[in-house]
């Protein structure tokens, strides 16, 4: 992302996340399923990856000094897990039957999804709010999501008349998701100190394995023709979408959090962790939820016009309000090292 608060520096995860979906138009035969690269095999390995460092990366003992903020909680969960889910179904009646069912389901399930991880922090931080505040909601919304997106999804597939086989897509969750965050919880006390003298390197990692799922999910897609019966104009309905439920997070957030009287600290917070949804554990969900589903591509495309626009968004914001914030209060300042906090994952 463009560093928040200080000189504009063009991320490279952006721009790469256009150039792999390109190559997967251009070149879809590797990642498509049968292909040589075995995407049935490299998502797997690719999603345990990625909730490993997740795991590895998630300091509770950091997050003490938020817990006591129950307020800020409530707004930033419920945003997040309620409001934005309520929009999710609102948006399905409105369109109906006119749009793609992959569309719609890419829709929902970026409104089911939980709010980033480090990108929350770096914002906040640099707006000067609420870090630990920041910290213990964005890592508490990664921990829930983890449930709650998959009931969420659960039950509009059943009123869209499309149940999943529950049994076997629950399996693969805790197998690929669950079992790594836990392996990678247990294992900090080994390689916390070192994922965090690497943190670089481990973002890097990270990032990787996400557009490696990019790719494999957009080449089963251009393989199957998917995107046959979809046009420029469904992308534009997407943005359009996007950039209105991204406003009224905004909104909701901010009014909410100025009703009930925050401190400038914990409105920056409520902003930035509740308007957010995460690219970097959407994908890796996305994987094994819609396993096997030729319109992956479709249903992740949603999440991944969202992304940049909240990076770009709360960039602005950060700026802004990190210029004329008044000195933060103490009792709410970041921990010691809040980045070893946020995850390994970069801009998620």
């Amino acid at each position: 992302m463009a560093q928040a608060g200080g000189g504009r520096r063009l991320d490279w995860f952006l721009p790469a996340m256009v150039a792999t979906t390109l190559l997967a138009w251009a070149l879809p035969g590797p990642g498509a399923p049968g292909g040589w690269l075995h995407p049935e095999l490299l998502t797997k390995a690719g999603v345990a990856a990625v909730f490993f460092l997740h795991g590895v990366g998630l300091s509770f003992a950091a997050l003490r000094a938020g817990t006591m903020r129950w307020p800020l909680h409530l707004v930033v969960q419920g945003t997040t897990f309620l409001l934005f889910p309520l929009l999710g179904l609102a948006l399905l009646a409105l369109l109906g039957d006119g749009v793609p069912a992959e569309l719609r389901l890419g829709l929902f399930f970026l409104c089911a999804l939980p709010s980033t991880v480090s990108s929350s922090v770096a914002f906040t931080a640099a707006a000067r709010g609420n870090v630990a505040g920041a910290v213990f909601n964005a890592t508490l919304s990664s921990v829930i999501g983890v449930a709650l997106t998959p009931l969420w999804m659960a039950a509009v597939w059943d009123a869209m008349g499309e149940p999943p086989a529950l049994g076997p897509v629950v399996v693969d969750l805790v197998l690929w998701l669950i079992v790594p965050l836990v392996a990678g919880q247990l294992a900090r006390p080994l390689l916390g100190r070192w994922v965090e003298r690497h943190r670089k390197a481990v973002a890097t990692v990270d990032r990787v394995a996400i557009l490696l799922m990019v790719y494999t999910s957009f080449c089963a897609s251009f393989a199957a023709d998917v995107w046959a019966q979809q046009g420029a104009a469904q992308v534009l309905l997407v943005l359009a979408i996007a950039a209105a439920l991204f406003a009224l997070a905004l909104g909701f957030t901010n009014v909410a959090a100025r009703a009930l009287r925050f401190p400038h600290e914990d409105r920056v917070a409520a902003v930035f962790c509740g308007s957010k949804k995460t690219l970097a554990a959407g994908v890796p969900m996305a994987k094994v939820l819609f396993a096997g589903h030729p319109g992956l591509g479709v249903i992740l495309l949603p999440i991944m016009v969202y992304h940049p626009l909240q990076l770009l968004v709360c960039g602005v914001l950060a700026e802004r309000w990190g210029r004329r914030a008044p000195v933060a209060d103490p009792c709410i300042e970041a921990p010691e090292k809040p980045a070893s906090s946020a995850g390994p994952g970069g801009a998620t």
